[in-house]
């Protein structure tokens, strides 16, 4: 969603706030160690081998998603052209913290730089506020489709869902630059071990020496904002809909309108239940240990989650992964006839 040199100089602006970074001894932290899952040290292996399956499936059913709704003409719809946009972003969310681990795990490397570090929460967070918001959008398509059907494709037009959508991105990214840039301006000098997986904001800010009830409290209300806001848009989209639905003359109509929305509806739920829980609280160290646990479900395993509910809940994804499975089938019998 942005060049290449606005990434560029943003990850070189990082780099020089960095250096600002140091403890009470005026010397510069020069490395982060992130402690990630160190205590399952017997159980490493193991623990690779899964996260690292879980990992390659998540890219393969997020991508398979997003060619199945580019190469059916059937489901250029803007429903689903908000669930390739979905999987577009559940590729990239992964991706900005589960390589780093499996590389911890495999080779016990855990440290990481200051800038990298910065630059993997701006990211991570990034893509979390970027799901939020287009969560909502989802359901503000739901409500439209429901609601108001006659006019649902004139109102949710491609050049509307596009502007959704890019809207979505923008807005996550820029609500966590501010943090990021604060962040880059604090000073550590309680050790550098980071009790996390990743750069996680309340690890983080418990190596500072310098004062940071002002960036805990901004951090809380920008996570209360841009977290309970988007889902009680969900929640009143949803109550809209269901008010709707109730005024269905048949029984038949409410279970086709309930299982077009199952599939979203799982996926906010599993998706708010575990944040909620870990942002929408003030900063504390008394569930550091139980948010790293937690947060593997939103960062590992919700992204595997997504692309398999859509394609159990949906008849017309299914119909179109078995269309493109017995051309594939087909073109192979036809290639292999032919040697």
């Amino acid at each position: 969603m942005f060049s290449l040199n606005k990434l560029f100089s943003f990850s070189y602006f990082l780099q020089m706030k960095v250096l600002t970074i140091k403890s009470y001894n005026q010397t510069i932290v020069s490395r982060f160690l992130l402690v990630g899952f160190s205590s399952l040290s017997e159980a490493g292996s193991c623990f690779f081998v899964l996260i690292c399956i879980i990992y390659i499936s998540s890219i393969t059913a997020n991508a398979l998603i997003i060619i199945i709704v580019k190469s059916e003409q059937c489901l250029h719809k803007p429903m689903y052209f908000f669930i390739g946009g979905l999987s577009f972003l559940e590729i990239w969310y992964p991706t900005v913290t589960v390589p780093r681990l499996l590389w911890a795990l495999l080779t016990k490397e855990d440290s990481i730089s200051p800038a990298g570090c910065l630059i993997q929460f701006f990211f991570h967070f990034s893509f979390g506020a970027t799901e939020n918001f287009l969560l909502t959008v989802m359901a503000i398509d739901r409500f439209v489709a429901i609601c108001n059907p006659l006019h649902y494709l004139r109102i949710m037009n491609q050049s509307t869902c596009t502007t959704l959508h890019l809207g979505s991105w923008i807005c996550g990214f820029i609500v966590v630059i501010i943090p990021c840039l604060q962040i880059s301006q604090l000073s550590f000098c309680a050790g550098n071990k980071i009790d996390h997986y990743y750069c996680d904001f309340a690890p983080l800010i418990r190596l500072s020496c310098t004062e940071t009830s002002r960036i805990q409290r901004m951090v809380f209300v920008s996570s209360c904002f841009v977290i309970l806001g988007c889902f009680m848009a969900i929640v009143v989209s949803y109550i809209c809909i269901i008010r709707a639905t109730m005024s269905f003359s048949t029984s038949l109509g409410r279970q086709k309108t309930f299982s077009t929305c199952a599939s979203h509806l799982v996926v906010v739920i599993v998706f708010y239940a575990t944040t909620i829980f870990m942002f929408v609280r003030p900063t504390t160290g008394d569930f550091l240990h139980v948010n790293k646990i937690i947060s593997v479900i939103p960062s590992i395993v919700t992204p595997l989650l997504n692309p398999i509910i859509y394609t159990l809940r949906n008849s017309e994804v299914k119909q179109a992964i078995k269309k493109n499975v017995q051309a594939l089938k087909l073109k192979a019998r036809t290639n292999f006839t032919s040697l």
